[in-house]
């Protein structure tokens, strides 16, 4: 995806060789445009899986997941990090580690939006070390629905994020792979 590549490239700030920030565009400034075309790549890739759920945790992967889900005419689905007062049913729930913030937080979803039938594509902004992915196809797991994909927007490619997903058998696709931010410059994969 060029429009994203570019954005990487040009706006992304390298806080050291393994933080990248996006804030401009994608964490705390949302580009819709750009959202927006992340939500048509992602479901020309995934539109003959018979999705029935976008899921993400809050809250950098809202904005994508909601351009997906859009795209998809699906529901959007968010794991919480914390126990709302409208959550009176049961719930699915997991730790998940952040790397970027390096704390876990328990997060959960409601019985109530997702089952059996489900047909999940997983979103998120990030894939560092893959423990949002991995957190979040536990919920799927928990309440016996299928994980069809993962979809990334950002996959930071020196870090064991894919590797753990593929292990664990989910299939994986990033639209921007980041191989290195080595001397504080962004290098893609497929660049000298």
């Amino acid at each position: 995806m060029n429009l994203l590549q570019e954005k990487v490239k040009e706006d992304g700030v390298v806080i050291d060789e393994k933080i990248l920030k996006v804030d401009g565009f994608l964490n705390h400034q949302i580009d819709a445009d750009l959202m927006w075309e992340i939500g048509q790549t992602f479901y020309q890739q995934f539109k003959d899986e018979e999705i029935t759920k976008i899921l993400t945790i809050e809250a950098s992967g809202i904005a994508p997941a909601i351009m997906v889900a859009k795209r998809f005419g699906v529901p959007c689905l968010f794991a919480k990090k914390a126990k709302p007062s409208t959550l009176t049913q049961g719930a699915y729930s997991t730790d998940i580690h952040s790397f970027t913030k390096n704390k876990t937080s328990h997060v959960m979803i409601s019985e109530e939006f997702l089952n059996a039938n489900d047909r999940v594509l997983i979103i998120d902004d990030f894939l560092a070390n893959g423990d949002a992915s991995l957190g979040l196809n536990e919920l799927v797991q928990q309440a016996n629905a299928t994980t069809v994909g993962v979809g990334i927007v950002i996959e930071k490619a020196f870090q064991a994020g894919r590797q753990k997903l593929n292990e664990a058998g989910l299939k994986v696709s990033s639209l921007c792979e980041v191989a290195s931010l080595a001397g504080n410059k962004v290098t893609l994969v497929g660049e000298a």
